[in-house]
């Protein structure tokens, strides 16, 4: 009976599995890689929840910020920010960001993270789109 039981639960998952479409496997692929690259990179400056750290580095939080750069973000990320202002929610920050030198899989993973996390929801960022991106900002 227990067999029976987890077999169907097992099957049940499976089906459910299944039933997302191809775009939302490859989301999900690209969030959860992000999630990880986020920790390893990211999270020791910009927080776990992305909220900065006040006056020194901009919180990952502001969705108007993200979509109005979002062709720049790839360069932000793999470049840096050398002694710059960036103002999000006319809130100025001056400092700089290290280098990633990330591979554009990584970064447009951790770039979906970003745009999907703390609040923003702002879709997929693939590869594709990254190296696009970063062909332009050199």
């Amino acid at each position: 009976m227990k067999f029976k039981v987890i077999a169907l639960l097992v099957a049940f998952i499976s089906l459910i599995a299944a039933c997302k479409s191809d775009e939302q496997q490859e989301f999900m692929r690209y969030y959860n890689g992000g999630n990880l690259l986020y920790k390893q990179h990211c999270q020791n400056c910009h927080g776990a929840q992305g909220q900065g750290l006040s006056q020194l580095i901009p919180p990952l939080t502001d969705s108007v910020y993200l979509k109005t750069n979002r062709e720049k973000l790839s360069c932000l990320v793999n470049y840096g920010i050398e002694e710059n202002v960036v103002v999000i929610n006319k809130k100025a920050y001056q400092g700089s960001m290290p280098a990633t030198d990330l591979p554009p899989v990584d970064i447009a993973k951790v770039l979906t993270y970003i745009n999907n996390s703390f609040g923003n929801k702002l879709g997929l960022i693939n590869v594709e789109t990254v190296e696009k991106h970063l062909a332009a900002c050199k």
